[in-house]
């Protein structure tokens, strides 16, 4: 379980890597802020300055689960066990507030959940039974 735990919270880490590179490299292009949700160019504008602060939290949170995933497979692997599980844990909870923010952000708010929390639930899972 373990493995599969690692290997959705890496696809989680590629997924906000990607999140960061649309928020904070690509939003002023018409694909980009289209994507979510912005009606014009000026207002892609007006907004850059905060998506690009918020793609960085998506980029934190990948490096993160990355190392996480990194160390949990050497001989760190409670401290990797831990910071891969916060991280995705914190994906997770990032999901839940973009859903609590309208019924039009299920869509990407469990684009951007699924592959956190089914990495928590197989961490979880490959826990020993005491």
């Amino acid at each position: 379980m373990d493995v599969v735990g690692t290997v959705f919270v890496a696809l989680a880490a590629l997924l906000h890597l990607y999140i960061w590179w649309m928020e904070s490299v690509a939003w002023r292009r018409p694909v980009v802020w289209r994507r979510f949700g912005i009606a014009s160019q000026a207002d892609a504008d007006t907004t850059a300055p905060l998506a690009y602060n918020q793609g960085f939290y998506n980029l934190f949170l990948a490096v993160g689960a990355v190392l996480g995933v990194v160390l949990y497979w050497t001989a760190s692997a409670t401290a990797g066990f831990a910071l891969a599980l916060f991280c995705a844990g914190s994906m997770v909870a990032a999901a839940g507030v973009l859903l609590s923010t309208g019924r039009e952000r299920v869509r990407a708010a469990a684009t951007q959940g699924t592959l956190p929390l089914l990495g928590v639930l197989f961490f979880l899972l490959s826990l020993p039974v005491a």
